[in-house]
């Protein structure tokens, strides 16, 4: 990683790396040479992960003090979601400077939610490293945090699949999707929907559940994952 290059990345992540290389590592995925070496960010992730945890749990803690354990634990849940951390991920455009190998390149590794969440949660551990929980707290309510609370979803503590899919085809001018119901089944009190996502003429996913809408959400959840593969593998 260049001097440019590295200078690029600390003034997104609005951080200067007292230890260049943890920054380097965070953003190395194990398919690459470095990686097949032991240089790559899986430790750095692991530590990020509970830092990540940690911070959340706090500002969930500070921003709602009303809610009980249930509601707290669900809305972490959410909070520290593989989805909601790609999108914090891509919102630092983090695909762009990471550090594959071939096979990676070739199947969209920078655009992998998975992939992405691991290397942020790399990134915050690197910098709970080279500065502390203080530095690593920071760039967490900057980046992930404080725009997930302030976005104004009053419903945090319930998973929004059709939301998060709505924004992923969004951020690359893709048409919205439709949600058709292909059936129904059981007693009146006690029905079963099934549910199909479509885009652009084809089917995405289906899923059932109890109401339209937790089968919606459910079969948005399975479609995100169809346009976003969960990967992180070489």
């Amino acid at each position: 990683m260049t001097e440019e290059e590295r200078g690029e990345i600390e003034a997104v992540l609005g951080h200067r790396f007292e230890h260049p290389d943890r920054l380097e590592r965070a953003l190395t995925h194990r398919s690459h040479r470095q990686g097949a070496d032991g240089i790559h960010n899986e430790r750095l992730e692991f530590l990020g992960d509970r830092v990540l945890g940690l911070v959340a749990s706090d500002q969930l803690l500070e921003s709602f003090p009303n809610w009980d354990a249930g509601k707290l634990s669900k809305a972490l849940a959410k909070l520290v979601s593989a989805s909601a951390i790609y999108f914090a991920a891509q919102g630092l455009k983090l695909g762009r400077h990471l550090r594959l190998g071939p096979g990676e390149e070739k199947t969209g590794g920078r655009e992998k939610v998975r992939l992405l969440a691991d290397a942020y949660e790399a990134v915050v551990g690197a910098i709970y490293l080279d500065a502390g929980l203080p530095a690593a707290a920071a760039f967490l309510r900057r980046s992930l945090l404080l725009p997930a609370l302030e976005s104004g979803f009053e419903g945090l503590e319930r998973p929004d699949h059709k939301s998060a899919l709505q924004e992923w085809l969004q951020r690359r001018g893709l048409g919205a999707v439709e949600y058709r119901i292909r059936g129904e089944s059981g007693p009146q009190h006690q029905k079963t929907f099934e549910v199909e996502v479509w885009h652009a003429g084809r089917r995405l996913s289906s899923s059932q559940g109890r109401s339209k809408k937790q089968a919606e959400q459910s079969a948005a959840r399975s479609a995100l994952e169809v346009l976003a593969p969960i990967g992180g593998m070489g």
